[in-house]
């Protein structure tokens, strides 16, 4: 019988970084763009300012995933070289500990010990892994993938105000990047929320709730910075 459920579990550590990023790219160069439109820039200032802001955004959106991703990896895999050290040094103890926790997840204490043994049997350390230490190969920390992600989703995320700002004269921007951003963060939002299965409406009225309220405060800036020159 064919195992029919679909779940998506495995997808969260692509889709976190890379919705992560594309609402970033969004966000921040859409506000840029409006902060210095505000300003009384010209379109040619205007559009440097977001390639500018592209570049800088999408590099360091790279550099942050991987560190904060690799700084993951490295506490797994110190959690698994010692939990390594400690299944050659104590076996019985750490098949008592294993039997433990099936125990209190509801087996009885003959056939927890059962499961723990032929778990161990088979691969020890991946049975502690996951089931001591909630480090499996699905929720594993991948860096390159992390960064990769965050950097593409960014760069595409943070073009589509850009191709804005070429289709529109400076003097329509301030209504035209906005409205056009919390159209991309809507359609953002809902295709973020049917690759994980929650809920639509829920996932895209919260990214256009904070992209326009980062849009609305940077141009507040820009505008009062504008008008004080």
């Amino acid at each position: 019988m064919r195992h029919s459920e679909k779940h998506r579990t495995h997808r969260t550590g692509w889709l976190r970084a890379a919705v992560l990023g594309a609402n970033d790219g969004i966000v921040s160069t859409a506000s840029l763009i409006l902060g210095v439109a505000a300003a009384g820039a010209s379109s040619r200032t205007i559009l440097v300012a977001g390639v500018a802001g592209l570049v800088a955004g999408a590099t360091s959106m790279a550099a942050g995933e991987y560190v904060s991703v690799s700084s993951q990896s490295d506490t797994e895999r110190a959690d698994l070289a010692r939990e390594r050290k400690e299944l050659a040094a104590n076996p019985e103890q750490e098949h008592a500990e294993l039997t433990g926790i099936y125990v209190k997840r509801g087996l009885d204490a003959s056939l927890a010990a059962d499961v723990a043994t032929q778990l161990m049997e088979h691969d020890a350390l991946a049975a502690h892994g996951r089931d001591e230490l909630g480090i499996t190969d699905t929720l594993a920390a991948r860096p390159v993938q992390a960064a990769l992600s965050s950097a593409g989703s960014f760069a595409v995320g943070a073009g589509l105000p850009l191709l804005i700002v070429l289709l529109f004269p400076a003097s329509g921007l301030m209504w035209a990047v906005p409205g056009s951003s919390l159209l991309f963060l809507a359609l953002l939002g809902s295709l973020a929320a049917r690759a994980g299965g929650a809920p639509v409406v829920r996932a895209a009225t919260r990214v256009t709730f904070w992209g326009a309220l980062a849009m609305a405060l940077t141009a507040g800036v820009g505008s009062l910075f504008g008008g004080a020159s």
